[in-house]
């Protein structure tokens, strides 16, 4: 798999688990402006889960079709 599509898998992945925190409150306030910091909150959380991903410790823990090379290699 290619640099390029393994960052695509893994910025849908953690997009897809920001959103899921969030989904109940979305839906539950489903069209009305209280739902922008929901909003935020699920971008906060997809931030969190890359700036995780991209520890060592995790990349040795996710599949290999997830992992990025690290500069050394």
């Amino acid at each position: 798999m290619s640099e390029a599509n393994k960052r695509t898998a893994r910025t849908v992945l953690q997009t897809l688990v920001g959103v899921a925190v969030v989904l109940p409150a979305i839906v539950g306030a489903s069209g009305i402006p209280e739902t922008l910091p929901w909003v935020a909150g699920s971008l906060a959380v997809a931030g969190g889960v890359a700036r995780v991903m991209a520890l060592e410790s995790v990349q040795r823990l996710l599949p290999s079709w997830l992992r990025t090379s690290s500069p050394a290699e």
